[in-house]
């Protein structure tokens, strides 16, 4: 297991401060594959790595590591990505997965190289459309996050954190087809799977 960009988050960073407190001593993760990235897995990819953004202690990336794919799984908690870390190295799955401390903002992939790119529990649509531009042609775009209506209880929530109406299919470039975009019934999120498809023009 290999890890990449510890230091490139600021120490005062409010992210960084706030998901490494909640990860902090005495959470125990679950290491349970989200649903999403479970449909997503189970699908038709074409060989290369997946790119697990925002991913926390992820389950998801656990699992496409058992698949032998390689894995880089991005997050702002270093106490996140350390939890992920030691259960892969329990697993034996270490040598798959490169764990890459970093905020999502800064994150550029390289264009077409990854065959699934995972977004859960996350939204700026800048990084949304970085992503984009890593998948791979037939390769996956997975993506859940919050939308507006999450706001009528949750007041405080800044509105760019929150998916407007249409998206994030309306955001994606063009190359891709929609394969599924819902509600989460009772969530207050919106799921889109959708993949690149090379002879969309």
């Amino acid at each position: 297991m290999s890890a990449e960009g510890s230091g490139l988050v600021p120490g005062d960073h409010p992210d960084r401060i706030r998901w490494n407190a909640k990860y902090g001593t005495g959470f125990v993760p679950s290491f349970r594959p989200h649903p999403l990235a479970e449909r997503a897995l189970a699908l038709g990819q074409p060989d290369g790595p997946v790119a697990d953004l925002a991913c926390g202690p992820s389950g998801a990336a656990l699992m496409a590591a058992e698949q032998g794919r390689r894995v880089t799984a991005v997050d702002v908690s270093e106490v996140a990505l350390g939890l992920l870390g030691a259960e892969a190295g329990r697993r034996g799955l270490g040598h798959l997965i490169t764990l890459v401390h970093a905020d999502l903002s800064g994150w550029v992939p390289e264009p077409r190289s990854h065959a699934l790119v995972l977004g859960i529990g996350f939204w700026d649509a800048a990084v949304f459309r970085a992503a984009a531009v890593a998948v791979a042609d037939d390769g996956l775009l997975a993506w859940e996050a919050l939308t507006a209506e999450a706001r009528r209880t949750r007041p405080g929530l800044p509105p760019e954190w929150c998916l407007q109406p249409g998206e994030p299919a309306s955001l994606l470039p063009p190359g891709f087809a929609v394969l599924d975009q819902a509600e989460v019934p009772g969530r207050d999120r919106r799921r889109l799977l959708a993949r690149r498809d090379p002879a969309i023009q």
